[in-house]
């Protein structure tokens, strides 16, 4: 009975918070008939061939992060929250896809990237190679490497870029580049021996010498780039930054010599040496910052590292941060917002979707314009302890206080560095198995709908612009003129990870 009398009050203040014209029913009303009318004319597909393709993916964005980060976009607006719009939010066509690795039911970063980049579904911990590779073997490696959209767009002759917040040579990016049977192979110095000696290479090597004539690559993790031991240039007193190939090369070296005669390649290491470049004379761009992952609050301080600027999201928090995750999501969709402002549906094909999902969840009956981080209106009828509305499934936010449950009134559970509760106590939180969501605009956006396989999205993006095995109903006589300039790439992997 005193259960029912908490969520009888929680109703009564709900009510009072609902704003006052949508008290009229003419409202939704009115609402649901304009959603309508752009509704029917969507049925006048857009069937151009797409000239740019742009695949924002958000690492770990599962559907209630995306729910999450909306109402966290309209609270940062001073709104409810709840009745905001996120920019991927506009995009007409929406689909499903099944996150799944072939030997996964719960996937990893590594065998879904090699979906949604390649077109072929593969083993958990295996990047851009088939399912007959063996995680860790390099003995299975040869003969089973798969070519991703970046690749087909390239020799297509369209320009193409790689720009992540994490590692460039991290599982999500590297897939468009790299075929390794173990994703953490970053460089040689974390392979074993008998993959050296089996001739395998590591991710950074493969990232200048797969595809050297990527155009713009930017993200983090420049000490894989370096010989052992070789100094950091921004923190050379600190032995934890320092290089770590054991083959003695300096990559970021071999990238610029490996370029044509006469073609300009340009490398930074901070937002300063961004700012500076005059793109225009730029043929080919390399940044590298120190930091893998940048939170959000962070951004601009230690030296402005590369990922600073405009585009940021570092959404796949493995302790369970939620503050830092959502923040980042609210990021990535105001990178979303820009990239739509700068670009038209009539050319450019632009998709947005995650990886997979996490066990991330809000609940607990929060009254409209409940702070998206704050408190539920009830207590357990368990413990009789409060609990926030953000929690995880698992993770180290596991606490048991004098044999309890801690209880979060106690702590600052809207800092953002607090660990939202969670159910099974784990070192780190684990993905989630469900589908993602795929947001699409531009030309053939229409293919992406209902439920797909995760595989099919690069499938779908290679037959709007006409790059790729499938190009029957391609009139080249049509196509647009390709792009020369570094700020119009036609292919732009924006990879938040």
């Amino acid at each position: 009975m005193k259960a029912l009398f908490i969520l009888l009050l929680a109703q009564l203040y709900s009510a009072s918070l609902v704003p006052e014209r949508e008290k009229d029913p003419e409202y939704w009303r009115r609402q649901a008939q304009e959603t309508l009318r752009n509704a029917l004319r969507l049925q006048r597909l857009n069937q151009n061939v797409a000239k740019n393709l742009i695949l924002f993916l958000g690492d770990g964005m599962g559907v209630s992060t995306v729910t999450a980060a909306r109402i966290l976009k309209g609270q940062l607006q001073h709104g409810q929250g709840e009745e905001s719009l996120l920019e991927m939010d506009k995009f007409p066509f929406v689909a499903l896809a099944k996150t799944y690795n072939t030997n996964a039911q719960v996937p990893d970063s590594a065998g879904t990237a090699t979906a949604y980049l390649c077109g072929v579904k593969a083993n958990e911990g295996t990047l851009g190679v088939s399912a007959g590779v063996t995680r860790d073997r390099c003995n299975t490696t040869k003969g089973q490497e798969v070519t991703s959209i970046l690749r087909w767009a390239k020799e297509a002759g369209k320009a193409v870029g790689i720009v992540t917040t994490t590692r460039v040579t991290h599982a999500t990016p590297s897939a468009a580049y790299a075929h390794s049977a173990n994703r953490d192979w970053y460089s040689d110095g974390e392979m074993p021996p008998d993959a050296l000696e089996g001739g395998c290479k590591d991710i950074a090597r493969q990232l200048v010498e797969n595809i050297p004539e990527i155009e713009v690559i930017l993200g983090g993790g420049r000490k894989y780039m370096y010989p052992k031991n070789v100094s950091d240039a921004e923190y050379p007193h600190e032995e934890k930054h320092r290089g770590t190939r054991l083959d003695g090369r300096n990559l970021i070296q071999a990238w610029q010599e490996a370029k044509p005669r006469g073609k300009v390649a340009e490398y930074i290491w901070h937002r300063r040496g961004l700012l500076a470049l005059n793109l225009s004379r730029v043929d080919f761009l390399l940044g590298e910052s120190l930091h893998p992952r940048m939170p959000w609050h962070q951004l601009g301080a230690l030296g402005e590292p590369l990922s600073s600027p405009g585009v940021v999201g570092q959404l796949q928090w493995p302790v369970i941060l939620p503050k830092q995750a959502l923040h980042e999501a609210v990021e990535l969709d105001r990178a979303i917002g820009v990239a739509t402002r700068l670009t038209s549906t009539q050319d450019t094909l632009s998709v947005v979707t995650a990886d997979h999902s996490h066990v991330f969840t809000f609940g607990g009956y929060t009254p409209r314009g409940n702070p998206i981080f704050g408190l539920a209106p009830m207590q357990s009828d368990v413990d009789r302890k409060p609990f926030t509305s953000i929690l995880y499934g698992n993770g180290p936010g596991y606490k048991i206080v004098a044999g309890e449950r801690e209880n979060v009134s106690a702590v600052d559970f809207a800092h953002a560095d607090y660990q939202a509760q969670s159910a099974v106590p784990l070192r780190q939180e684990t993905h989630g198995g469900e589908d993602v969501a795929v947001f699409a605009r531009g030309p053939m956006a229409h293919l992406l709908h209902g439920v797909h396989e995760q595989n099919y999205i690069p499938h779908a993006m290679a037959y709007a612009a006409c790059i790729g095995s499938n190009r029957g109903h391609c009139n080249t006589a049509a196509r647009p003129a390709m792009p020369l300039l570094l700020p119009f790439l036609s292919l732009l992997l924006l990879l938040l990870c």
